[in-house]
């Protein structure tokens, strides 16, 4: 208990999977959090269920490619708390409409790359001034194991979570003497309900994971540590949970 005492936090796609196991077990190591998503009902079921735990959370409906939905969400944090400590970004994944570079239509290749890449570099823009002045902080980022080994037919969403790999080696180097942390979880086939409904026996990650898909629950721990301040020497770095899937 209270590995995230007094941290102020804000997390987005905080509604359902990797993001609502995260408002959890944080909430219950102490932080006070900001959730951020698009299903507001869902949002605020989560965040009623921590302030019923005796847990200190607001929750803030965002669409995370808008930027000001993103600037408003930093700006309540900040109001609510004092200020900023980390954000998480985490909202994001693949669709089923996601394919092959020669077939996806172009408008869902837009609306990956808005949520997941350009999403996440809103995240960073609106957090990283209030990071500074809290004196550092941690950014999270939200890539995926997609991005570091060779699959094939989500080609979109590979784009995306590529960029978020090279943005968060950029912004650690940018910021590491501002005391801000900057590192990626890459996860592998993680059954949230939403992948749940979509994936196939065969998916390329799947068949390439020796210990099988995680939990969202597996996903939040490590997100926890690199919240915390156990990881205070680590920057820059991509952290793959997925299973042994990139040791294949």
């Amino acid at each position: 208990m209270g590995r995230l005492r007094e941290k102020r936090v804000l997390i987005t796609g905080s509604a359902s999977g990797i993001g609502r196991a995260a408002a959890r077990l944080f909430a219950a190591e102490g932080a006070q959090l900001t959730l951020c998503d698009r299903d507001h009902p869902q949002n605020e079921e989560v965040a009623h269920e921590i302030k019923r735990a005796g847990g200190q959370v607001q929750a803030i409906q965002t669409d995370v490619g808008e930027p000001n939905d993103m600037q408003n969400a930093v700006n309540a944090a900040v109001d609510a708390y004092g200020g900023l400590d980390v954000i998480y970004n985490n909202a994001g994944g693949a669709t089923k409409q996601d394919g092959a570079v020669t077939e996806i239509e172009l408008d869902e290749f837009w609306r990956t790359i808005r949520v997941d890449l350009f999403g996440t570099v809103l995240g960073c823009r609106f957090a990283i001034p209030h990071l500074v002045q809290a004196g550092g902080g941690s950014i999270i980022n939200t890539t995926s194991i997609r991005a570091m080994i060779g699959t094939e037919g989500a080609d979109a969403y590979t784009s995306a979570k590529g960029g978020i790999i090279t943005l968060t080696r950029a912004l650690a180097l940018q910021w590491a003497k501002a005391g801000i942390r900057v590192n990626a979880i890459a996860p592998g086939v993680i059954l949230t309900d939403r992948v749940r409904t979509m994936l196939r026996d065969d998916d390329p990650v799947r068949v390439k994971t020796p210990l099988g898909p995680s939990e969202p629950e597996d996903v939040a721990p490590l997100a926890l540590y690199l919240a915390s301040d156990e990881s205070r020497q680590m920057t820059g770095m991509i952290l793959p949970l997925d299973g042994g899937a990139s040791a294949v």
